[in-house]
């Protein structure tokens, strides 16, 4: 630690707000460089992967090896915060994920499928760091407003998500005037993005928000004072709040990724699927203060219940309206404001029903799970899909849902905190 972080102990309330404000800010930058390189990188992860591979049936295989990426390194990214802080937790998985995009450039050059879908693995630790900065936006935010400060960390995806696909027509033509292989120039933007969010984390993160709350935690006064760092462990609704998230993430994920091949095969062109996508990634991230600032005002369990009803809403429409391209649109721009309420308030669930103790091995357990549940519904949903069609998939996931409302624990959690000064 530095000196700065060594002396965190000594903060009071006012400037660990002021630490809190600062890192929300700085992981939001972060954020939207991440989601800048992942955007860059995955618009042509399935055109790399099918022309490398020389079968367009394993396009689908890079997207499958980001996922498991994610899932191998959520845990040890975890385990490194936990003790180091998440400053470098953050900047380790950029730069396992650089080294990944610079792989990916290389198996083209020589024409490696298997190198291609070990790059895209390992830049899984790229989107594991995503992962990890909304719960580090939770580190030092009190109950008043923990919902919305990790909500301002999961809006700032929205940007990059957004900007990412569009760089590959002008990545394109630098990649040309570089000498590069085709298709691998917009991968010279996911370096500089990665390359500068390594160096905002490493010279802007500090203190470092993590090991300044364990110091906080460590002094009783300090923890006092900070209102809410110090928590009780609540083992039956930490539980919950991964289940949650997992499960939400699983509907969105089985739904999402069966849409495009069936608006395709009912006659939607490339332009309507397009939109279709873009819609449902603006529910995803665009509206979550909306539902951070209301998991903080009437509760987080509240608020995945209401995330739970809007997936229903989703499911029932993209089921009983399957065969309209509007229904089906509407049905996944609510699907993604389904997965936002729920993960933005289980995800601020989980850190508030944790012990400091066990708090970031549990954060990390929930990125692995999420993940993985991400990877089999995929999977599956082809399988359902291909037995009794979009409607029916719609419907089956929706057990999920019904698992979600009827295991909430409404009366093992605090009522919301009010805010102060």
């Amino acid at each position: 630690m530095d000196g700065r972080e060594s002396d965190a102990a000594a903060l009071t309330a006012d400037d660990l707000r002021r630490v809190q404000r600062r890192t929300v800010w700085i992981l939001s930058a972060g954020q939207v460089l991440g989601g800048l390189a992942f955007g860059a990188t995955l618009s042509l992860g399935a055109v790399l992967a099918a022309q490398l591979s020389g079968n367009d049936s394993f396009s689908g295989l890079a997207a499958a090896a980001v996922t498991l990426g994610t899932a191998v390194f959520a845990i040890p990214l975890a385990a490194l915060a936990r003790r180091s802080g998440r400053r470098l937790s953050l900047t380790a998985g950029m730069a396992i994920a650089l080294i990944g995009v610079v792989l990916v450039v290389t198996a083209v050059v020589i024409e490696s499928f298997p190198l291609l879908l070990a790059a895209f693995l390992i830049i899984g630790a790229g989107q594991s760091a995503n992962l990890q900065s909304r719960f580090a936006a939770t580190d030092l935010a009190t109950d008043a407003s923990r919902g919305r400060d990790l909500s301002i960390v999961v809006w700032a995806t929205t940007i990059g998500a957004v900007l990412g696909p569009n760089l590959t027509g002008p990545g394109e033509a630098v990649g040309a005037a570089l000498g590069m292989p085709p298709l691998t120039g917009p991968y010279v933007f996911t370096i500089v993005a990665q390359v500068l969010g390594i160096a905002l984390y490493l010279v802007a993160l500090r203190p470092d928000p993590l090991l300044t709350a364990q110091h906080a935690v460590a002094q009783e006064a300090s923890a006092r004072t900070s209102n809410a760092i110090a928590k009780a462990d609540q083992p039956v609704v930490a539980r919950y709040a991964i289940f949650a998230v997992a499960a939400a993430h699983g509907v969105m994920v089985s739904v999402m990724a069966m849409t495009p091949v069936h608006l395709l095969h009912h006659g939607a062109d490339l332009t309507i699927i397009g939109l279709t996508i873009s819609l449902h990634v603006l529910g995803m991230f665009a509206f979550s203060p909306v539902f951070g600032i209301l998991s903080d005002r009437v509760g987080r369990v509240q608020t995945i219940l209401i995330g739970q009803g809007l997936l229903v809403a989703a499911l029932l429409t993209a089921s009983f309206g399957q065969d309209s391209t509007f229904a089906v649109t509407v049905g996944l721009m609510l699907l993604g404001l389904g997965w936002s309420a729920s993960t933005v308030a289980g995800s601020a669930l989980l850190t508030e029903a944790s012990s400091e103790a066990m708090r970031t091995r549990r954060q990390g357990l929930s990125d692995f799970v999420m993940s993985i549940v991400a990877a089999a519904g995929a999977i599956l949903a082809g399988v359902v899909l291909g037995w009794i069609g979009y409607g029916g998939l719609a419907l089956v996931v929706g057990i999920a849902v019904i698992a979600v409302v009827g295991l909430a624990p409404l009366g093992r959690t605090p009522a919301p905190a009010v805010e102060r000064g």
